[in-house]
C-alpha cells in the first residue's frame, strides 16, 4: 500500500501487524457483513496514521474487496491515509489527531454499560502519544468508572518520528503509571501470537478496571531494513526496498 501510494507510514503499521492478527481473527466479535451489528466488539486505531495495518485486517476479514488495497491515499478511495469512518466499511472512529483515540473508546465503553450491551472496546494506541495529554485524562475517567470492557493496547516500539520515545519525552515507568490511574496491567511480547492471545482472554476477564497491554514491539518488524529504524516511521519504499522487503516478507 504505502509503496503504491508513494507516502504513508509502514514502521509503526508493521509492529503493530502481530496484534492486529489476533485481535480480528482469534479474539474480536466482529461481522464484516453486517459491520453496525449492534453486538459486536468495537476497535478504535488511535494512531491512525498506521491504518494500512488496518485496512489489511479489514480487507483479510471481508469487510471490503482486497483490491481496494491498491487505491490506498488516493483521491476518492474509501482508504484514505487516516481512518474515515464514513468511507471504509468497518472503522468505528476517524482518526489521526494523535490522543484522541482512549477518550472515545471509554465514552463508547460507558455508553455500553449503561446499555446493558457486554460488547467489549479495544483502543491500539502508539507509545509516542502515549506524551499527549488527553490520554491520561481518558485512562483517569476509565478507571474512575471502572470500564471493564475497555482494553487498551499500547504498541511500545520506543520509536516516534523525532527518534526514541525516552528521549523526546520518556514513559517509564509505563506500567507503574497506568496502574496509578486504577488499571489492571499485561507487559507481553508484541510478536509472540500465543502470548498476545493470552494477554487479551485474560483482560476479558477483568471484572471491575480497564486493562491495557503494554506490547513490546519492533517498528518496522519483518523487514530487515526498516526494523528498529526511526526513518520508516512516514516513508514508503522506493521499487527496490519494496522488492527487497516483499522478499523477506514471502520468505
Amino acid at each position: 500500500m504505502t509503496y503504491k501510494a508513494g507516502s504513508g507510514h509502514p514502521g509503526g503499521s508493521l509492529s503493530s501487524a502481530d496484534i492486529m492478527a489476533v485481535l480480528y481473527f482469534d479474539i474480536m466479535r466482529h461481522d464484516p457483513k453486517e459491520p453496525k451489528w449492534e453486538k459486536r466488539d468495537r476497535f478504535f486505531l488511535s494512531k491512525g496514521h498506521a491504518c494500512p495495518v488496518l485496512y489489511a485486517a479489514l480487507a483479510e476479514s471481508g469487510y471490503f474487496p482486497k483490491k481496494h488495497l491498491a487505491t490506498f491515499r488516493q483521491l476518492n478511495s474509501i482508504l484514505q491515509g487516516h481512518p474515515h469512518r464514513l468511507k471504509t466499511p468497518g472503522i468505528e472512529m476517524s482518526s489521526g489527531s494523535l490522543g484522541q483515540g482512549l477518550s472515545i473508546a471509554a465514552g463508547t465503553a460507558l455508553g455500553l454499560k449503561m446499555d446493558g450491551n457486554r460488547s467489549k472496546i479495544f483502543c491500539l494506541m502508539g507509545d509516542g502519544e502515549l506524551q499527549e495529554g488527553q490520554i491520561w485524562e481518558a485512562a483517569m475517567a476509565a478507571g474512575h468508572f471502572k470500564l471493564n470492557n475497555l482494553i487498551g493496547i499500547v504498541d511500545y516500539n520506543n520509536l516516534q518520528i523525532d527518534g526514541p520515545v525516552e528521549k523526546v519525552m520518556g514513559l517509564a515507568p509505563l506500567a507503574d503509571k497506568w496502574r496509578a490511574f486504577r488499571w489492571n496491567v499485561i507487559e507481553v511480547d508484541g510478536h509472540d501470537i500465543s502470548r498476545i492471545k493470552s494477554a487479551f482472554i485474560k483482560a476479558g476477564q477483568s471484572k471491575t478496571k480497564p486493562t491495557v497491554i503494554i506490547a513490546r514491539t519492533i517498528k518496522g518488524k519483518g523487514i530487515s531494513f526498516m526494523e528498529n529504524q526511526a526513518g520508516w516511521h512516514g516513508k514508503a519504499p522506493n521499487k527496490e526496498e519494496y522488492e527487497m522487503a516483499m522478499q523477506e516478507l514471502n520468505g
